[in-house]
């Protein structure tokens, strides 16, 4: 996307639509505008921030994804609160990917789409407020000019616009026609101060919440398109295999089967464009298409990772730990320090590959025709759905039009747009209109896998209890991996962040990378990195208290100090203030009676983090008998994201991101064995059961200031590691490998 620079003036366009609507919304950056003879704007100004109707109802736009955050709710209470309207009068359209050619590539029309980094909010948070706060500034323009008073005379309510001197009111309806003849401000409007809010920071229902129990909310496979076909694939089961050959003879004998033919994906090292090569099988239904798929017969080519195995994998690692390779960041004077320490505390942590399983599989509805290409999908990134079909049908990207749908589900697999890819190569070998649809199967054995990897942590501590050295050395499989353009020398960068916690506290500091390049994909999963590196540094943290004699939750407010903002050049950024975490764990301690003395066999573990902006901390409580058997009794969760715009969803997102990281912690785990994935489904890849959440849990929003962050992310690296130090605290198990399975129940009866 080539960045386009947008002038305050020019960052809105106003106009009227042909059923009278006032609308306002980016404008058509870099082309001609369709101004017509009466100076409104036609049919080529679409999807528009606001659009106030003849009747007096608002329709907000839209335009991002929405995939369970509660942006779809959060960005237009941002501009109703500043438009100065009533929330019951407003409903919410969803606005399709906009893109147009520039001079220099292609630019948005409506400003940045897609959600990925917890950015969503942050991103609109400025300029959507500007967009209510320009529509409102209008309508405040065309009340004067009728009334024939200042602008300054005018206020809003609810609306309608006052004029006191005048001694009226006009409703916003009525102001329509002058308001979209209107030239744009030179300057933004001023926004509302904090304390003015009465629609940001309040609970707020969901706006699609019912549709979505009700089962009205349209997703990716509820889409259905007159002579619309269907399609599966026969992936790859080994990594990076090929098709040597296929027999479809028996395929073509089901019922309904109309076309089977090969799908290459990309070589070995090679960046993805798919996931895998494999024979697609397209049907009159999804039902036909799955059952002639099980009567083909395939002869796989093995290619270059037929022997990978996770215990390969896993033993390559810890020879690599015993050598020093890239040293990627090194503060201070680790060596000395570390051989000067009155005390040295060295532990290694295991965190396996996982799998995000939304619960809509990957699914797209794809139609290539000779000069154009529809797309539906259930998408984070939409122009990652352009592109991907831009790159494999040949077609200019200004000829492909993407809807989103609501997304059941994404925590980073669909920012990768793998599926619309293979979608749109169905669709133009076939001349059809095509839905993709993916098994729980195919989903499982198909990802783009959170990275597995190996820590090793060492720290040195003084006379004092202080911690005076610190290094963190991982191997790992880099989400990097197959990136293009990506030089070896930084395939660390996705794995270790060099500003996150200790650094900056602890003067000396090292960081080493070594990776290890397992034929798995890998890509982003929810929190990215953070959840790895929260286990391992939070665990560790527990380690050095207990080997030194201190309490962890001292112990981390002892390191942390008082408020201060460090620098922190990365996402999130670009300051980090450790005093923040110290302000979440002393109230989850508190909340929890971390200080309580508590029977034999029960504990209570602590855990902070900061990523992507916001801060977020756990306290569990939980019993572990004399059988290794685990319950966790009690759940205390905190989240600081400088001050949440849509507390409910903030609160849902704590709640979700916790019983999520349970999960994650507890059972899942991908494997491989012989050059396969060896899990399939749930029964070998456990969910979150409801027996395993307490009805003890709390989740608590604390707004800190007036600048909110993202939320999605911010929730989980905290869960694991407060969740295995309770285990510790309850039974002197400590749990270094996850998942946590059945370490505690071993461990205890031998």
């Amino acid at each position: 996307m080539a960045k386009s620079m947008i002038s305050r003036r020019h960052f809105l366009v106003a106009g009227s639509t042909v059923t009278g609507s006032f609308v306002l919304g980016l404008p058509l950056m870099n082309i001609a505008r369709a101004e017509i003879s009466d100076g409104t704007f036609g049919e080529r100004q679409i999807g528009y921030f606001v659009e106030i109707t003849p009747a007096g109802k608002v329709i907000i736009g839209s335009k991002d994804p929405e995939i369970g955050q509660g942006l779809r709710t959060a960005v237009p209470m941002m501009i109703a609160e500043e438009l100065d309207v009533a929330w019951e009068d407003v409903s919410i359209k969803q606005m399709p990917l906009g893109i147009v050619k520039a001079a220099d590539g292609y630019t948005w029309k409506y400003g940045g789409q897609g959600v990925g980094g917890s950015t969503g909010l942050t991103n609109n948070f400025e300029p959507m407020r500007k967009a209510g706060a320009t529509a409102r500034h209008q309508l405040i323009r065309a009340a004067a000019a009728r009334l024939g008073v200042s602008p300054e005379a005018c206020r809003t309510r609810q609306g309608y616009v006052l004029c006191d001197a005048a001694g009226g009111e006009i409703a916003y309806e009525d102001l329509i026609e002058d308001a979209a003849k209107l030239d744009m401000p030179e300057e933004a409007p001023p926004l509302k101060a904090k304390s003015e809010y009465e629609i940001i920071g309040t609970r707020r229902d969901t706006v699609d919440a019912l549709d979505m129990v009700t089962g009205r909310s349209k997703y990716g496979l509820d889409t259905q398109v007159d002579g619309m076909r269907y399609a599966v694939i026969a992936r790859s089961p080994i990594l990076n295999g090929r098709v040597r050959s296929f027999d479809d003879s028996a395929a073509h004998e089901v019922d309904g089967v109309l076309d089977v033919f090969t799908i290459e994906g990309p070589q070995p090292g090679e960046p993805y464009i798919i996931l895998a090569s494999g024979v697609a099988v397209v049907a009159t239904s999804t039902w036909a298409a799955l059952k002639g798929r099980e009567a083909l017969e395939i002869d796989w080519e093995p290619g270059p990772n037929a022997d990978d195995s996770s215990e390969k994998f896993w033993q390559e690692n810890a020879s690599m730990l015993e050598t020093t390779v890239q040293v990627v960041l090194d503060d201070g004077d680790f060596d000395q320090a570390i051989a000067s320490a009155d005390t040295i505390v060295t532990h290694r942590y295991e965190v396996p590959f996982v799998s995000h399983q939304p619960m809509e599989p990957q699914n797209c509805f794809a139609h290539v025709r000779e000069d154009s290409c529809h797309i539906i999908a259930p998408t984070q990134m939409p122009s990652g759905a352009s592109r991907a079909a831009a790159a494999v049908t040949g077609l200019p990207r200004e000829s492909i039009r993407v809807d989103m749908t609501r997304v059941g589900g994404a925590f980073g697999r669909r920012l990768t747009n793998d599926y619309v890819a293979e979608a749109a190569m169905i669709s133009q070998q076939t001349g059809w209109p095509i839905q993709l649809v993916w098994t729980r199967e195919d989903d499982v054995k198909n990802d783009f896998y959170r990275p597995g990897g190996l820590h090793e942590v060492q720290a040195g501590v003084d006379g004092d209890g202080g911690v005076t050295a610190w290094t963190q050395r991982l191997a790992s499989g880099s989400k990097y991996y197959r990136r293009p353009n990506m030089p070896d020398e930084n395939l660390w960068q996705a794995e270790l962040y060099p500003d996150d916690f200790p650094r900056r506290i602890v003067e000396n500091f090292r960081l080493e990378y070594f990776h290890n390049a397992i034929g798995l994909p890998r890509g982003s999963w929810r929190a990215p990195a953070h959840t790895a590196n929260a286990f391992v540094i939070q665990s560790f943290l527990d380690e050095l208290a207990a080997e030194t004699g201190q309490d962890p939750l001292q112990l981390r407010l002892d390191i942390l100090g008082e408020e201060r903002e460090l620098e922190y050049d990365g996402h999130g950024g670009p300051t980090f203030n450790p005093g923040r975490v110290s302000r979440l764990l002393k109230f989850v301690a508190e909340r929890i009676d971390y200080d309580k003395t508590r029977p034999s066999g029960t504990g209570v573990g602590l855990a902070g983090h900061f990523t992507f902006g916001g801060y977020a901390a756990h306290a569990f409580e939980v019993t572990v008998d004399e059988r290794g058997e685990l319950s966790i009794d009690r759940i205390v969760a905190a989240i600081d994201c400088g001050f949440a715009v849509h507390p409910n969803a903030v609160e849902a997102q704590l709640q979700g991101a916790t019983i999520d990281g349970i999960g994650v912690a507890m059972g899942q785990e991908i494997t491989v064995r012989n050059g396969r994935v060896r899990q399939s489904n749930f029964h070998n890849y456990p969910l979150a059961r409801i027996a395993q959440i307490p009805a003890d849990f709390e989740a608590h929003v604390l707004n800190y200031d007036e600048t909110p962050t993202g939320v999605g992310e911010i929730g989980i690296p905290s869960v694991a590691p407060a969740l295995t130090n309770a285990i510790f605290a309850a039974s002197g198990v400590r749990i270094r490998k996850l998942p946590i399975g059945d370490q505690v129940r071993e461990a205890m009866i031998g």
